[in-house]
């Protein structure tokens, strides 16, 4: 019997976001794809039924052959779940100088110590009050030119804006960074160049307001995907604009994930340094849900850095702030931080310390499981962070059947979403399963983890 080996392998969403693999994407380098897909579990013959290519096609394309026409390129990309647009089949020349860019944004050769740096010495002139003298730059595209926007706009213009924002923010969240990041660029370089418009002294307030925010995502996504240095000057322009309009709140929320985006790249000094000079920001801001937030991230950095009293302050305020907040009157871009956010950060700090005692566990479990719970299909991606967590956390407490049932939950959920932080969040759980060699399930849940991050 003619057996295909690899037949259930999974071509997951975020196997399309590897920097190596959109490059390839980009110049339609189909050998380097097909060889990439080989590398994760997936067979030549698997190949072939989804792009509709016979055998010795693929075989030839592995050996080199290009592939030209259109139609078959079209059908490949289809078949294989590629978006379209990430070979440059269904958008337009700005879209692909986007995916350029995301290429340059990858390199190895970058001193990012020298970008965090920047950064944060830009970040905290910012928020101290420091005058930005580049205000000319606020309405240059940080990627590239594209078609002009009109010459006067009033608030039904930044109505639009902020409700594409919210949208795409509304996928991010969803599905990953991955399923919308190239969509909040282009979204971006067309309207900043609302500022050169003429409007009221109202409607380029809320205008200043809205870029803030749509930066702040564009940020966010490219974080996600691993655009560290894209992020960070997206990240840079939207507080620029906050600070502009002396919205507090929003510029705490930026600092915020500035401060995610180090302790992700485990920068965790310099993440607790722009959660601090977030938490400035929140405390000018009056809102309590944006000091929590706060809190608890220190929380985490506090853990990462070994500090437990420390940690344990920063969860007793960002508990207290929480209960005492308005949330009603909470501005949009701080709602996302409700109980299961603040569950899932006080769960993930407890657990983060090197050496956790037996309360620092049993907390850890009961605050990720409250998160998990209150979880709606709209949060996949926070949900797989949480999963990843409690699995490694059960596995730490000595819990073995629990924490590997969670970490296949944990797995499974990673395949939905298009985010290389999820699939760099499972690694301490790669680790801890790989560990247990004696452990044949185990052992198996650490190579399904590694065919998902193979394509690293």
């Amino acid at each position: 019997m003619n057996v295909d080996p690899h037949g259930s392998a999974e071509i997951g969403p975020a196997t399309w976001e590897r920097p190596e693999m959109r490059l390839a994407l980009a110049s339609r380098d189909l050998k380097t794809v097909y060889e990439r897909l080989q590398r994760v579990g997936i067979s030549q013959r698997r190949i072939a039924r989804l792009t509709g290519q016979s055998a010795s096609e693929v075989y030839e394309v592995l050996n080199g052959r290009r592939v030209m026409a259109h139609d078959v390129l079209v059908r490949i990309a289809d078949g294989l779940g590629v978006p379209r647009g990430y070979m440059g089949l269904a958008y337009d020349r700005s879209t692909e100088d986007a995916l350029d860019l995301a290429t340059a944004a990858f390199s190895t050769d970058a001193d990012e110590r020298a970008e965090v740096r920047s950064l944060l010495a830009h970040a905290a002139n910012v928020t101290m009050g420091a005058s930005v003298n580049e205000v000319a730059r606020w309405w240059q595209p940080v990627d590239r030119e594209t078609a002009p926007a009109p010459g006067r706009i009033g608030i039904f213009d930044v109505e639009h804006v902020e409700a594409l924002t919210a949208a795409m923010r509304a996928l991010d969240y969803r599905h990953g960074g991955g399923a919308c990041r190239d969509a909040v660029a282009a979204q971006v370089r067309w309207s900043q160049q609302l500022l050169g418009a003429t409007c009221t002294d109202q409607t380029r307030n809320r205008l200043h307001l809205a870029l803030a925010d749509l930066h702040n995502l564009a940020g966010w996504t490219s974080f996600d995907v691993g655009m560290f240095s894209v992020a960070r000057r997206h990240f840079g322009r939207a507080l620029e604009q906050a600070k502009q309009v002396d919205d507090n709140s929003l510029a705490a929320n930026i600092l915020y994930r500035m401060g995610r985006l180090h302790l992700h790249r485990g920068m965790h000094k310099d993440a607790l340094r722009f959660f601090q000079l977030g938490q400035i920001c929140a405390q000018d801001s009056g809102c309590g849900v944006t000091v929590a937030m706060l809190c608890a991230n220190e929380a985490w950095a506090y853990a990462m850095l070994g500090d437990p009293t420390q940690m344990t302050r920063s969860v007793t305020r960002a508990q207290d702030e929480f209960d005492r907040a308005d949330h009603d009157n909470a501005q949009s871009w701080v709602r996302f931080f409700g109980h299961a956010d603040l569950h899932a950060s006080i769960g993930i700090a407890r657990s983060a310390t090197p050496e956790p005692n037996d309360q620092d566990i049993a907390s850890a479990v009961e605050n990720i499981t409250c998160a998990i719970n209150l979880r709606g299909p709209d949060m996949t991606r926070s949900r797989t962070f949480e999963l990843t967590a409690l699995a490694v956390t059960y596995l730490r407490a000595g819990q073995r059947d629990e924490g590997l049932r969670i970490g296949n939950d944990a797995a499974d959920s990673a395949t939905l979403v298009r985010s290389i932080r999820t699939l760099d969040r499972l690694e301490p759980l790669q680790r801890i399963t790989a560990e247990r060699t004696n452990d044949p399930d185990a052992q198996a849940l650490a190579r399904r983890i590694t065919t998902l991050r193979a394509a690293e």
